[in-house]
C-alpha cells in the first residue's frame, strides 16, 4: 500500500495535467460541436462525438504524458530531488499541454477555412513562414493576437501548475523491482491507450468516421490526434492510395485507365509507360502558342455564367467568345493539385501533389517538356516568390526553361502578402508574349495568379467594390475577373493573338467544405479555351482537369506520345460519357452522369446521387462502377511509385 500510494505521489504532477488537458480537450470539442450543432444533429452525432472524443483525448494525453510517467516512476528519490529531472519534467508538462491548448486555438481558423481539423495541410504552409505569417498578419491580425496573447498565458499557468505540483513527487523511496515492475505496467497502460482497441489494428481517424459528413467525423478527434495522425502516414507513406483503398491488380488499373482515356489498345505500344499513347490532333497546321491562365481560388461560386454570384463579368463576356465548359471539376482542393492536374494530367493520390515529392523533381511529364523539345520557349509566370510549394525546383526540373517571379518586376504598381498584383502579373506577361512572337519564338506561358488570395489584398480603385471592407474574398475575385479581362483586350488587339490558344481555368475553388464526404459543388471550377481559331460553344459534358492538358495539344497541333490519361476533348468521335475524378483530404470521388462513388479509408465504397446544389443522396451500390472507381483511385500512386509517369528531361 506504501508503495502505491508513493508511487501516486510521484505521478501527482502527471494526473494533475491530463485531468487538466481532458477538461481542455473535452471543452474546445464542445464548443467546436456547438459551432457546427445544425450538421451534429443532422446526423444524430452528439453521442458519437462526444463519447467517442472522450476515447481519442485519453489516447493523446497517454502518448504525450505516458513516458514522463515512466520516467519520474523509474529513476530513484535522490534523482528527482536534483534539478535536472526537476526542469524535464516542468518544462514536458507545460510544453505538451500548452501545444495542446495552441492546436485547439487554432482549430476553429482552419476549420473555417478547410472544414477539418488541422491535418498535413496545416504542416505544409508551415514550411513557408514568411508568406504565411504576412498572410494571417493583413487578414487575421486580431484573431493571431488572440491566439498569441492564450498560448502564452497557457504556458505560463501550466508552468506554474506544475512547479506548485513538483513537491509532492519527492517522498518515500521505491525499490528498484516495484519501480521496474510499476514501469512496465504504465508503458503497457499507455501502449494500449494510444491504441485504444485490442483489435488488429489500432484506432484511426477512418474507424471513427460515422456520417457522411466529413467535418463531423473530425469532432470526436482533437487536434493534436489528427495532426499526428497525419504526419505519422506522412512520415511512413501510408498515404497511397493503395494503402488506404485496397489494393487491385496492376493490370485491371492499367486496363481501366487505358478504356478512360477513350484510345483504342493498340494505341498503346510502350511496355514501360503503360499509358504513354499518341493521339492524332485536331489542329492540322503550323502548330500554336499555347497560354495557360492558372486563376486562384476562383471556383465556379464566383461565375454568374456558371450559376454562381455575378463577380465575373468579364469571364462571362470571355465565355461567349470562346469554348466555355459548364461542368468542369478540378481534382483537388490546393494549388499543387491544380498544377499536377492541369499542366502535367496527372490523376490526384491522397499524397502530396507530385509537384512536391522527390521522385518528380525531374524527368517527371509536363507539358512544358512537350513543347520545349519542338523549340517553344517554356516560361512560369508568377507574381509571388516561386519557391512556395516547391513550384521553381518542379518546374525548371520538368521543361520549364524560364521563371518570372516577384524578384523580376520593376517598379510594380502594387505588391501584397503573396506579391505583385495580378495586373503587374498580365503586364509583364502580355509583353512578352509579344516580343517572343515578333522574335519568331513559339512559346508556352503558364501564368498563374494570386490576387484572389487570403488576405486578399489588390489595390484600390480599380473595381466597384461588391461589399466593405475592400480585402474580402468576393471583392478579391471581382478584382481578379477584372485584371483577367484587360489582358485578353490586349491580347486580342495583338499580333500574337491569331497564333495562340489560351486556356483560363481555376486551380481549386475558394474554402473547400460541406455536408458531404467529398463537397462536390466545391470542386466546380470555371474552364474556358480562347482563340482565334476556337469557336464559340457551351459544353455541357462532365469534364476533369485532366482532360484539359490532351486537349490542349490537339488544338495546337502537337501529336506527340504523352502518358497522360485524360480525353481530348476536340476530338469529335469521342463518345465516352462524363466523368470526373476528386481528391479530398483521404477521401476520393469518382463522378459519372449524375452517380458517385466515394472511397474512404478502411471502409467500403459508397455510392450516391449527385444533383448540383443539394446534398449527395445515397444510391444502391454498383459493383462494377464502385471498381472502376477503385482503379482510378489507385492509378496516380501506382503511376508515381512504378516511374510510369516519368520521361527523358529536357536539357
Amino acid at each position: 500500500m506504501r508503495t502505491l500510494q508513493a508511487a501516486l505521489a510521484r505521478l501527482g504532477p502527471v494526473l494533475g495535467m491530463c485531468m487538466l488537458g481532458l477538461v481542455v480537450l473535452c471543452a474546445s470539442r464542445l464548443g467546436l460541436s456547438l459551432w457546427h450543432h445544425a450538421e451534429v444533429s443532422d446526423v444524430d452525432g452528439w453521442a458519437p462525438v462526444l463519447l467517442q472524443g472522450l476515447r481519442v483525448d485519453i489516447a493523446s494525453l497517454c502518448l504525450l504524458f505516458g513516458p514522463l510517467a515512466a520516467l519520474l516512476l523509474l529513476v530513484p528519490a535522490r534523482a528527482l530531488a536534483g534539478r535536472g529531472v526537476r526542469r524535464v519534467a516542468i518544462v514536458w508538462l507545460a510544453a505538451a499541454m500548452t501545444l495542446l491548448v495552441w492546436l485547439e486555438l487554432v482549430t476553429p481558423g482552419f476549420m473555417h477555412e478547410y472544414g477539418l481539423r488541422p491535418n498535413r495541410l496545416f504542416v505544409e504552409y508551415l514550411v513557408y513562414p514568411r508568406e504565411v505569417l504576412a498572410m494571417l498578419l493583413e487578414g487575421r491580425l486580431v484573431e493571431c493576437i488572440a491566439v498569441l496573447v492564450l498560448t502564452a498565458l497557457a504556458a505560463w499557468g501550466t508552468t506554474r501548475l506544475a512547479r506548485r505540483w513538483w513537491p509532492s513527487v519527492l517522498g518515500t523511496e521505491i525499490a528498484l523491482p516495484w519501480r521496474v515492475l510499476l514501469v512496465i505496467v504504465i508503458l503497457l497502460g499507455a501502449a494500449l491507450g494510444v491504441r485504444s482497441t485490442l483489435g488488429h489494428r489500432p484506432m484511426n481517424p477512418a474507424m471513427l468516421a460515422f456520417s457522411h459528413n466529413p467535418t463531423v467525423n473530425v469532432l470526436p478527434l482533437n487536434s493534436f490526434y489528427s495532426l499526428a495522425f497525419a504526419l505519422h502516414g506522412w512520415a511512413r507513406h501510408e498515404e497511397t492510395a493503395q494503402a488506404l483503398y485496397g489494393t487491385l491488380p496492376d493490370a485491371d488499373v492499367v486496363a481501366a485507365v487505358r478504356r478512360g482515356t477513350g484510345l483504342p489498345a493498340s494505341a498503346f505500344t510502350d511496355p514501360h509507360q503503360p499509358t504513354r499513347a499518341a493521339r492524332v490532333p485536331t489542329w492540322q497546321g503550323k502548330p500554336k502558342n499555347l497560354v495557360i491562365v492558372l486563376e486562384e481560388s476562383l471556383g465556379a461560386q464566383f461565375i454568374g455564367s456558371l450559376g454562381g454570384r455575378p463577380l465575373s463579368p468579364e469571364y462571362d463576356r470571355l465565355s461567349t467568345q470562346g469554348w466555355a465548359f459548364e461542368r468542369l471539376y478540378a481534382t483537388g482542393t490546393r494549388s499543387v493539385r491544380g498544377i499536377e492536374a492541369v499542366v502535367a494530367g496527372f490523376a490526384p493520390t491522397p499524397a502530396e501533389a507530385v509537384v512536391k515529392r522527390d521522385r518528380s523533381q525531374q524527368g517527371f511529364f509536363t507539358l512544358a517538356q512537350v513543347l520545349r523539345a519542338h523549340g517553344y520557349d517554356t516560361t512560369f509566370y508568377y507574381g509571388g516568390e516561386s519557391h512556395f510549394d516547391n513550384m521553381r525546383g518542379f518546374f525548371l526540373g520538368n521543361g520549364f526553361g524560364r521563371i518570372v517571379e516577384q524578384r523580376d518586376y520593376r517598379h510594380p504598381a502594387f505588391v501584397g502578402s503573396w506579391g505583385v498584383s495580378d495586373e503587374d502579373l498580365f503586364t509583364r506577361a502580355d509583353a512578352e508574349f509579344a516580343r517572343l512572337h515578333a522574335a519568331g519564338t513559339p512559346f508556352f506561358g503558364f501564368v498563374f495568379t494570386s490576387s484572389n488570395h487570403d488576405p486578399f489584398e489588390f489595390p484600390e480603385g480599380r473595381i466597384t467594390p461588391v461589399e466593405q471592407p475592400l480585402q474580402t474574398r468576393d471583392n478579391a475575385a471581382r478584382y481578379a475577373d477584372h485584371a483577367l479581362g484587360g489582358f485578353f483586350d490586349r491580347a486580342m488587339a495583338s499580333d500574337y493573338w491569331k497564333d495562340t490558344v489560351f486556356l483560363v481555368v481555376a486551380d481549386h475553388d475558394s474554402r473547400v467544405f460541406g455536408r458531404d464526404l467529398v463537397p462536390i459543388d466545391n470542386f466546380h471550377i470555371p474552364g474556358l479555351i480562347l482563340g482565334a481559331g476556337i469557336a464559340p460553344r457551351r459544353d455541357a459534358r462532365l469534364a476533369s482537369q485532366i482532360d484539359l492538358g490532351p486537349t490542349l495539344l490537339s488544338l495546337i497541333g502537337i501529336g506527340d506520345a504523352t502518358p497522360m490519361t485524360g480525353r481530348d476533348l476536340s476530338d469529335a468521335a469521342m463518345r465516352l460519357p462524363g466523368r470526373a475524378l476528386m481528391q479530398y483530404d483521404r477521401n476520393f470521388a469518382w463522378l459519372q452522369g449524375d452517380d458517385v462513388v466515394v472511397l474512404q479509408p478502411d471502409k467500403p465504397p459508397a455510392q450516391y446521387r449527385y444533383t448540383p446544389g443539394t446534398p449527395l443522396e445515397p444510391a444502391p451500390l454498383s459493383p462494377l462502377l464502385a471498381r472502376e472507381a477503385h482503379a482510378q483511385a489507385l492509378w496516380g500512386s501506382l503511376a508515381y511509385e512504378r516511374g510510369w509517369y516519368q520521361s527523358a528531361p529536357v536539357r
